[in-house]
């Protein structure tokens, strides 16, 4: 088990100025983060809000050989939901996961609780998935959140191993920064804040 980093609670401007640039990267490369480099980063994402502690969500890490294997799941899980696919959109999502050298299957897990509906359960899992971009990043890594018709396909939940009523929050794909940081626009918080 990985002690803890900081002790205290801090504030920092360069913590803040972080927070402020993260951005997902579309082209990933080696080295992924290690294991020790992953134990922490998902010491990161279950520090995620959960309401009455249920941890309603659990990961599954795919590298190496078992990007080939997430591919074809992913490829004939397509070919399933459209028949009409050609052979160019299927290869496209073979070759999906190799577009990072670690994925992360962000997996939400749904539990009975009087006070915890599911859609906090459902905002926790994404909460844990951004802790976990946002620990990729502060580990020098980078990352993207994809979804797509793939994360809802019950053929892709079965190859995956989810149990009934589990769902896929995302695919964090993880590795280095193979570009520059791509521009992000200005926003402006007071085009989004109001008071009340």
């Amino acid at each position: 088990m990985i002690a803890a980093v900081f002790q205290v609670p801090f504030v920092m401007n360069d913590v803040i100025q972080f927070l402020q640039q993260r951005n997902s990267a579309a082209q990933l490369t080696d080295p992924a983060p290690s294991a020790e480099e992953l134990e922490h980063m998902f010491l990161a994402a279950m520090r995620a809000p959960d309401h009455a502690r249920l941890r309603p969500w659990r990961f599954l890490t795919v590298s190496g050989e078992r990007r080939n294997d997430l591919g074809a799941l992913l490829s004939e899980a397509l070919a399933r939901r459209e028949p009409e696919a050609d052979a160019a959109k299927l290869e496209k999502v073979k070759c999906s996961p190799l577009r990072a050298p670690l994925l992360v299957v962000v997996i939400t897990r749904f539990f009975e609780h009087p006070k915890v509906p599911p859609v906090e359960q459902r905002m926790s899992a994404a909460c844990a998935a951004h802790g976990l971009l946002l620990a990729a990043e502060a580990l020098g890594y980078a990352g993207m959140w994809r979804t797509g018709n793939s994360a809802f396909d019950p053929f892709v939940h079965e190859g995956l191993g989810l149990e009934q009523g589990e769902e896929i929050a995302g695919f964090i794909y993880l590795g280095s920064r193979q570009c520059a940081r791509k521009p992000l626009p200005a926003l402006q918080p007071a085009d989004f804040v109001q008071a009340w």
